[in-house]
């Protein structure tokens, strides 16, 4: 009998350790997760045009826990034959491959000692043709089931998982006034380096829309206000005219229209050359009108060392009639090219006043993020507080992510902006 038992016993902590030495096999595909230098491309294929030694392809995905990991590749090369090299955490592979058909192409075993994101540096170094390969995935092998990798994952959009995790504040206004907001007052730095292009620090948020401003190009930059309509559909053109948006008034250099794709409504924009190590400061009033139904957002921005407002614009809003709700600012990046890049900037001195004038202090904030942060696609993301300030950072793969919804909390501004809200820019 005790045989017997011990028997039993011995199989069942087989089974149990072999259960818990499981490990599965990752396959991170390119597509979502991969930039490339030069005139190589990145497309949901994976990579492609790669011809020249000097584009060089990183892959990024994070591990929290150091183990020893596989590492394979799944590639063709279209013709002839090439060597490329590997490089993860200093570990350099180099391998000489020439099928024409796609195949996994094993790399070697890595052993890591530490958490948080890796990067594959992917080099060209000889071909017999013109390309070296072309690379659909990198597979990973050897996780354990308690290491989550983090990752774009097949069958997600790769478009907005390179784009990376867009980021918000959650303001929390006062109980005294929080359902007779009119006037919600912000201010944005962004620090020097930080200004990448495609980036969109939004400052004021509310229920029915947002305003801020955006990085366009190398050498375009706007103050963005847009207004969502009620009638919910991607295209602005399908609205039926007793639910669009009206543009009532605009600045003299404001553009007006339509935006869609994203629900749809009318937007502005002026075109202003912002500079990063400065403040700029915008000023959002509601006036609702209940025997319409309607409500008037009015959007205006101050260059804070200038010392100047300009009217942006003001919009009506049918089918609706509140103050403002649901304050919130965000960072976002709307150039999948540029999901490799650190941004970051400081929201501060935040005051909301009430249909009388009186301002009161904003100092309590929700950090959120969006579905690639909620869903582990992306984990480069990160809100708090600096001193007096509330920021938010994202892009670029560094480690310290804050955990989503994590409260923040600053010191009551104690100097109210000083505005004289009757000779605003009509």
């Amino acid at each position: 009998m005790k045989k017997i038992i011990f028997i039993t016993i011995a199989i069942l902590f087989n089974a149990i350790t072999s259960v818990f030495s499981q490990t599965t096999k990752v396959v991170i595909p390119l597509g979502g997760n991969a930039w490339v230098s030069g005139k190589a491309s990145i497309t949901d294929a994976g990579l492609t045009q790669w011809t020249n030694k000097t584009q060089v392809a990183n892959i990024y995905f994070g591990i929290n826990k150091a183990q020893s990991l596989k590492l394979a590749l799944r590639l063709r090369v279209p013709a002839g034959k090439s060597t490329i090299t590997a490089n993860v955490a200093g570990v350099m592979f180099t391998q000489k491959v020439s099928n024409n058909t796609f195949d996994t192409i094993s790399l070697g075993t890595i052993n890591l000692s530490r958490t948080g994101y890796l990067k594959m540096e992917l080099k060209g170094i000889t071909k017999t043709d013109s390309v070296y390969a072309q690379v659909t995935d990198l597979i990973v092998d050897g996780v354990e089931p308690d290491n989550m990798l983090t990752y774009v994952v097949p069958g997600s959009s790769y478009h907005f998982g390179r784009r990376g995790p867009s980021v918000h504040l959650n303001y929390k206004a006062p109980d005294t006034v929080k359902n007779n907001v009119q006037w919600f007052y912000n201010e944005i730095l962004v620090p020097h380096k930080m200004d990448v292009i495609g980036s969109y620090f939004m400052a004021n948020g509310f229920k029915e829309g947002y305003f801020g401003m955006q990085v366009n190009s190398a050498t375009e930059r706007r103050i963005l206000f847009s207004v969502w309509s009620p009638f919910n559909i991607d295209d602005p053109n399908s609205i039926p005219d007793s639910l669009r948006i009206k543009l009532i008034n605009k600045g003299n250099k404001v553009h007006g229209g339509v935006f869609g794709d994203e629900g749809s409504g009318g937007q502005s924009y002026m075109l202003y050359p912002w500079q990063a190590g400065k403040k700029y400061a915008f000023l959002l009033k509601a006036q609702p009108d209940k025997e319409t139904s309607t409500t008037t957002y009015t959007a205006w921005f101050k260059d804070v060392a200038a010392g100047k407002w300009w009217l942006i614009a003001s919009f009506s809003r049918p089918k609706t009639s509140t103050y403002l709700k649901s304050l919130h600012s965000f960072l976002e990046n709307f150039e999948p090219e540029n999901g490799n890049k650190t941004r970051l900037a400081y929201y501060t001195n935040q005051w909301v006043a009430d249909s009388s004038g009186r301002w009161l202090p904003i100092s309590h904030a929700t950090f959120t993020g969006d579905e690639a942060a909620r869903k582990n696609y992306r984990k480069d993301y990160a809100g708090g507080v600096s001193g007096s300030k509330f920021y938010l950072k994202n892009g670029g793969f560094f480690k310290a992510a804050t955990p989503l919804n994590t409260t923040l909390d600053i010191l009551p501004g104690i100097m109210p902006p000083v505005i004289n809200l009757q000779n605003l820019p009509k």
